[in-house]
């Protein structure tokens, strides 16, 4: 097999600094803010010039928390809860032979002055903090394709779970921050085998711990701690 270098042109920063909670899916919580923050060698304005004509980009980025020494050809996807197997490459599962992942995001605006520029400020990321991108391309009209099949990803699409706060644990956020947190709380950050209605989980976003419940369809915050 060709062996092949390639070197991290920047690394995101969100508020997720553990995997579990991600939403599976770019684009599902539109309210996620991220920053694209360039390696030294590649924050030169001239790399960025006309990327804010287009309002989404294509990141190609490292499940670099997810490196295995070996792959499957098969995996069980989350969408079909753990139940059926299918062929890794009808997936956008981490274990692969080469860990690649592909994020369409909402590019809100590029920032030449707010620090090590430029800074890409997104919305929609679906990564870790810290994870390495290996490319950045727009999001073009050949991209859109309106008569595309979505196989087994169209089972189950437009699930959501409620979410109750009865305490108000929410407001240590506020504002979109708030949101963001409800709306990958909706998507159920649950291992898709789990049915425990008193089970605790524990979802790490914006520098808290944030526990919780499911029951009957709602999601229960019962808990908020600071990280750290």
């Amino acid at each position: 097999m060709d062996s092949l270098t390639l070197r991290a042109i920047a690394h995101i920063r969100t508020d997720f600094p553990a995997k579990f909670g991600i939403p599976r899916q770019s684009g599902l919580v539109p309210q996620l803010e991220a920053r694209v923050v360039f390696e030294p060698e590649f924050r030169d304005p001239d790399a960025v010039r006309g990327l804010d004509g287009f309002s989404h980009l294509w990141l190609l980025w490292v499940f670099s928390a997810s490196r295995r020494d070996a792959w499957s050809p098969t995996v069980r996807p989350p969408r079909l809860r753990g139940n059926r197997r299918m062929g890794v490459f009808a997936t956008r599962s981490p274990n692969r032979p080469n860990p690649i992942g592909l994020s369409s995001v909402h590019l809100e605006r590029v920032d030449l002055d707010g620090g090590p520029g430029p800074v890409l400020w997104v919305r929609g990321a679906d990564l870790m903090d810290g994870t390495p991108i290996l490319d950045i391309k727009p999001y073009v009209a050949g991209d859109i394709h309106a008569d595309a099949t979505l196989g087994f990803t169209a089972e189950r699409a437009g699930e959501r779970l409620d979410v109750a706060d009865p305490t108000g644990l929410l407001g240590n956020l506020g504002g979109e921050r708030a949101e963001a947190l409800r709306g990958v709380l909706a998507q159920d950050p649950r291992p898709q085998y789990h049915h425990d209605p008193e089970r605790v989980y524990g979802l790490s976003f914006a520098g808290w711990d944030w526990k919780f419940t499911v029951a009957n369809g709602v999601l229960t915050l019962v808990d908020a701690v600071p990280l750290g």
